[in-house]
């Protein structure tokens, strides 16, 4: 990729970015190519540009270095790379269509500013509040995103134990060092904090509730995934999460973080969730409103079909389920 030369305010000679990646619905609704949605994205979804893979090798990912995987590719979702300055005049032009841009980031040398740089011309185009996601970053870089204008940052936990992180993340990151940039994060973003947990790497529904509990108690955003499984990654082969078991961790995501109850108060056996903390009919009231099985993590952000087709089944809906669907939920759940 060519890019254009550019000098820092520090006197430094980098590299303009000049291309970025763009969620394929996200292009849809931009104008940038044609297609159907089935529900349009809320949040205005890009991701940066490299010509290479990612230098960390996460099991589940296209953009792995351990990937064949198409770079297109995150998740399920294709992203075609496309002209920057194209991108920011089409959002200029469709602001009343989102409420949040997320800015999504590869890890590679220099990363750090290619995110500095998206941000700035961003925030030059609209005045919508932006989202990072990116790898454990030093509070230094963190600052400058702060004063690049992030509005929230996202570093991705994933796995729902240590364990399980060293088996599907491990190869260059630590536990320990995503929980501490977790923490700096903190420091300068306070409660605009976010991770994302993903369920179906083979921990139980109790790991899975006890790691929500304790990045709740730490004031951490949770956004919820189900395990996609992506040719071409070393783990393509692993199926999915059963949708019974998804639909209790969301369950129990949606009445910890609301306060409604906590894990200490739930009932686990064999690993499996077997009471709530709550009476009958608060369940029955929370899950037929259909909330707890809706897209979470940033605010503002719907990530339609990201994890599943629209065929079904779907594990996190872009919109409020139907009543028909909380029927077939409430089978999902089974008698609680």
């Amino acid at each position: 990729m060519t890019r254009a030369v550019r000098f820092r305010w520090d006197g430094r000679v980098v590299k303009s970015v000049e291309r970025v990646r763009v969620a394929f619905g996200t292009g849809v609704v931009l104008g940038l190519w044609r297609g159907q949605l089935a529900v349009p994205p809320t949040t205005a979804h890009l991701l940066t540009y490299h010509e290479g893979r990612c230098n960390a090798n996460c099991k589940f990912c296209p953009q792995s270095r351990g990937s064949t995987s198409d770079l297109q590719m995150l998740s399920r979702v294709i992203w075609p790379h496309h002209d920057l300055e194209k991108v920011l005049v089409a959002l200029r032009k469709n602001l009343n269509k989102f409420k949040r841009i997320c800015i999504q980031a590869v890890n590679y040398p220099n990363i750090v500013d290619d995110i500095r740089e998206l941000v700035a011309r961003v925030k030059e185009a609209c005045d919508l509040p932006v989202s990072v996601s990116c790898q454990p970053l030093g509070v230094n870089d963190i600052q400058n995103l702060a004063r690049a204008g992030v509005e929230r940052i996202c570093v991705a936990l994933d796995a729902a134990t240590q364990e399980v992180f060293e088996r599907v993340k491990g190869d260059g990151y630590t536990w320990e060092g995503h929980i501490e940039a977790l923490e700096h994060a903190q420091t300068i973003f306070g409660d605009r904090v976010t991770t994302h947990l993903i369920v179906g790497f083979g921990e139980s529904e109790e790991e899975m509730a006890r790691t929500i509990q304790f990045l709740h108690d730490k004031g951490i955003t949770i956004g919820l995934f189900a395990f996609t499984p992506i040719a071409g990654t070393p783990i393509s082969g692993h199926s999915r999460p059963d949708i019974g078991s998804y639909r209790k961790v969301q369950l129990t995501r949606f009445l910890i973080i609301n306060g409604m109850s906590r894990v200490n108060r739930m009932r686990f056996d064999g690993g499996r969730i077997v009471g709530f903390g709550v009476g009958r009919d608060v369940i029955n009231r929370i899950v037929g409103s259909g909330k707890p099985f809706c897209t979470s993590g940033c605010p503002g952000c719907n990530r339609p079909f990201y994890n599943e087709s629209p065929r079904g089944p779907i594990y996190n809906y872009p919109r409020k389920p139907t009543s028909k669907e909380i029927a077939a939920i409430r089978g999902q759940l089974g008698n609680l």
